[in-house]
C-alpha cells in the first residue's frame, strides 16, 4: 500500500497545561494526514469530490492506542497507509514515531458520499474509483 510520512513539530497551542498534547489536536493532524496522503497520491480530497461528484468523505469511526507523550516543541512523525478499500469505505492507519519509538497508532474508517440519485435531499456511499484504488494500492 501507498505510504506517506510527515514530520510535525508540537506548537504550544497543541499542548494542555501539563504540556502534553490535547488527545484531540492530534485528530486533527490524523485529518490533515489522510488529506496529504491523498494528494501525495496525485489526487487531493477536493478534486476527488469534485470530480466525482461526491458530497464528502466523512469519517464514520475513528480511535487510537497512546503509547509515549509528546509535548511543545517536540518534533513527530506520522507515517499513514490505507489498510483496505472496499466498495465505499476505506480504512486508514496512522502510526505516529517519537524518534524510533512508535508513540501512538490511530485507525479511522471513511466513506465516500454523494447524492442518492432517487432522492437528493439525501446521501449515499459512493463507489471508490478504480483508478485512486490502483494508485493508494500499487495493484
Amino acid at each position: 500500500m501507498f505510504v506517506h510520512r510527515r514530520e510535525v513539530q508540537i506548537q504550544w497551542g497543541d499542548c494542555d497545561p501539563a504540556n502534553i498534547v490535547y488527545y484531540p489536536r492530534y485528530f486533527a493532524m490524523f485529518d490533515d494526514s489522510t488529506s496529504i496522503l491523498f494528494e501525495a497520491a496525485g489526487f487531493s480530497k477536493q478534486d476527488i469530490v469534485h470530480d466525482y461528484g461526491l458530497v464528502g468523505i466523512p469519517m464514520v469511526d475513528t480511535r487510537a492506542k497512546f503509547y509515549i507523550p509528546s509535548t511543545h516543541g517536540d518534533w513527530i512523525a506520522i507515517e499513514s497507509r490505507i489498510e483496505s478499500i472496499k466498495r465505499s469505505s476505506f480504512e486508514v492507519k496512522h502510526d505516529v514515531f517519537k524518534g524510533e519509538a512508535l508513540a501512538i497508532e490511530a485507525f479511522e474508517t471513511r466513506v465516500l458520499v454523494g447524492r442518492d440519485p432517487a432522492n437528493p435531499d439525501r446521501l449515499k456511499s459512493a463507489p471508490f474509483p478504480p483508478e485512486i484504488i490502483a494508485k493508494l494500492t500499487g495493484s
